[in-house]
């Protein structure tokens, strides 16, 4: 289940000096520019293969369990499921003209890095049935999901019919042989593609989401959005001929360090301590820093109290990091010193940890974003131009076209406009990609001209 992101884009959320003010689309109408005119065909990535994990593999075998017999509530899993056989995929309902694309290489990157058996049909019985439905039926059945996955039914009318009478309890499984997942139709290219990621990978294998995961789109903080090279180790085992549908986890993990030492010799290696628990406390308050509920004071108090948890718990690393980014999040507009020092001490962390570069760019977005409202075009540009490498490698493009908006504002300050110009073009193949709809387009480059409008009068 991919919940809808704590982040969204995360780009420009309180991010002036002024207290209380945030910007959002609905901010600066004056300067919405209107008349850009939007290419016709939007920027794509390549087909790339993600670079393995960086961690031991007795780190991997531990997270492979806790990934593979917990759910995300919490509740244990009895044994392990999976397809035994050839997987084949079918799409039905809405099906957006990205979809088609993404999921041919999607399939690609699962038969490469994965070595699934796996491929796509055009109609008939279906291992996965891909379905696209109204945004609206979606967050009426669960508030805060983007997408969500479900086992033996093959469409959405099945699962609204099973919703109540236990057809839908993956605990009760013996092994996968039919499953669904509902994506939005009237979502932007990326959020459509990042379901696909996700929803596709947890239908083949682990249904839970780890906090601790900086390496994983299998994190509920949504700062990876396309299948990591740990994510593609982790199904690459679930499908080892050393394991079976109906094992217990004392069973698979008595296999898993041949499973392991087998497919990634280089996690051969001492690797670090057993990671404690996450209170459900801490991602109580986080989800309230990070929200919509609550006042500013409210999600300001959750932020703090979940940096105090992180460090009463003893945390050094992904958990930590976060806590800090919620609380530069929350402090930017009331209290700038506070939320730089939060971001600098998030971003010092997660560049330290394995596969933490792109939640450091998310980081530097928020700082180079800061930097542009308050007139430092210099450091809003040197922000931009170290970030882009690193968010072109994570595949983000809706997190590009901001910071190329940034740049292009930031080169515009500094009087260079032609080179100013050349970025804002190069940017809106990503922005549509990445937004979605020329409304949204527009808006996201309203905020940020926004920003630069503001620095200008600093």
């Amino acid at each position: 289940m991919r919940l809808a992101s704590l982040l969204a884009i995360c780009v420009l959320t309180a991010c002036t000096p002024s207290p209380g003010a945030e910007v959002s689309m609905n901010q600066s109408k004056a300067s919405t520019p209107t008349s850009i005119k939007l290419p016709a065909a939007m920027s794509r990535f390549g087909l790339t293969a993600a670079a393995g994990p960086q961690r031991s593999n007795a780190e991997i075998g531990r997270d492979f369990l806790e990934l593979s017999f917990k759910m995300e509530s919490g509740r244990n899993l009895p044994i392990l499921t999976r397809f035994e056989g050839p997987i084949t995929v079918r799409t039905s309902g809405a099906v957006p003209p990205s979809a088609a694309t993404d999921l041919s290489r999607l399939l690609q990157r699962f038969r490469n890095e994965a070595g699934l058996n796996i491929r796509e049909v055009a109609d008939g019985p279906a291992s996965i049935n891909i379905e696209f439905v109204p945004r609206n039926a979606i967050k009426a059945t669960y508030a805060n999901v983007a997408c969500f996955v479900v086992p033996r039914v093959a469409s959405w009318a099945e699962f609204r019919a099973g919703r109540n009478n236990g057809t839908l309890d993956w605990a009760s499984l013996q092994q996968r042989d039919r499953v669904s997942v509902f994506i939005p139709a009237d979502i932007s290219a990326q959020e459509v593609r990042d379901c696909l990621h996700e929803e596709t990978a947890q239908a083949m294998g682990p249904l839970n989401d780890l906090f601790r995961l900086t390496d994983s789109v299998f994190n509920d903080d949504n700062f990876n959005t396309s299948l990591t090279g740990f994510d593609m180790m982790i199904l690459r085992t679930y499908y080892a001929p050393e394991l079976r549908s109906g094992m217990t986890q004392e069973q698979v993990a008595a296999r898993l360090p041949g499973i392991l030492a087998r497919i990634n010799p280089n996690g051969n290696r001492t690797g670090s301590g057993a990671p404690t628990p996450t209170p459900r406390y801490w991602i109580n308050a986080i989800e309230t820093a990070l929200g919509a509920n609550g006042n500013s004071t409210q999600r300001e108090f959750a932020a703090r109290q979940a940096v105090a948890t992180a460090y009463a718990q003893g945390w050094t690393g992904g958990r930590l990091a976060f806590s800090y980014f919620a609380l530069g999040r929350r402090t930017l507009a009331s209290d700038p010193a506070t939320a730089i020092a939060a971001f600098n001490e998030a971003g010092r962390i997660y560049r330290s940890l394995p596969g933490g570069a792109i939640h450091a760019a998310h980081v530097d977005m928020q700082l180079a974003a800061y930097a542009l409202a308050r007139g430092d075009a210099d450091n809003a540009l040197a922000l931009a131009n170290r970030t882009m490498p690193v968010v072109a490698a994570a595949e983000n493009a809706a997190l590009m076209a901001a910071l190329m908006l940034v740049k292009a504002e930031a080169l515009a300050m500094k009087g260079l406009n032609k080179e100013a110009a050349a970025v804002r073009i190069d940017s809106r193949g990503w922005a549509r990609y990445g937004f979605g709809s020329d409304a949204q387009v527009r808006a996201r480059t309203a905020e940020i001209s926004a920003l630069a409008l503001r620095g200008n009068k600093s």
